[in-house]
């Protein structure tokens, strides 16, 4: 099945592609790498998913939180490349979790946004990462993502 096939079955929902925030844009093609600047966990409402893992909120919303950026991400991807069909591979993911001094497991919370990735893309969703804690990240948001995607 294709990427654009996989997530019609999945029944998931974008949120509306993130608009930017200051002076840069959402994506930049450069030959055929296309690097995502840093999205939030945006959902449909417009609204985001905001609060502190280990104090605010809890790994497993956190982890929610980071499924959320995945779909932000894709609503960004689609909107500028017309499908998810021209992603050819998902190359390298920074995943940063809004957490607290003593969080240590960044990597769980991250999980949410590398696991969506296999779902909608396979084996070529499966990514360099690393996943680091943050003491604050705008707006209050739980996780903040940016990637790094080879396109068709």
């Amino acid at each position: 099945m294709t990427a654009d096939e996989n997530f019609k079955n999945l029944n998931l929902e974008l949120p509306p592609a993130p608009t930017p925030v200051g002076v840069y844009k959402p994506l930049v093609i450069d030959g055929n790498h296309c690097y995502v600047s840093g999205h939030g966990p945006l959902l449909p409402d417009r609204t985001l998913m905001r609060g502190r893992v280990g104090d605010q909120i809890s790994p497993e919303e956190g982890k929610l939180a980071a499924r959320q950026v995945g779909l932000a991400i894709l609503a960004t991807l689609k909107a500028n490349l017309g499908s998810l069909d021209r992603v050819k591979r998902v190359i390298k993911v920074l995943g940063m979790v809004n957490c607290t001094e003593d969080f240590k497991d960044q990597p769980k919370v991250i999980n949410g946004y590398s696991d969506l990735m296999v779902e909608i893309f396979g084996d070529k969703g499966k990514h360099a990462r690393a996943a680091v804690g943050m003491y604050a990240l705008p707006s209050n948001i739980a996780v903040e993502v940016e990637v790094v995607v080879e396109v068709e």
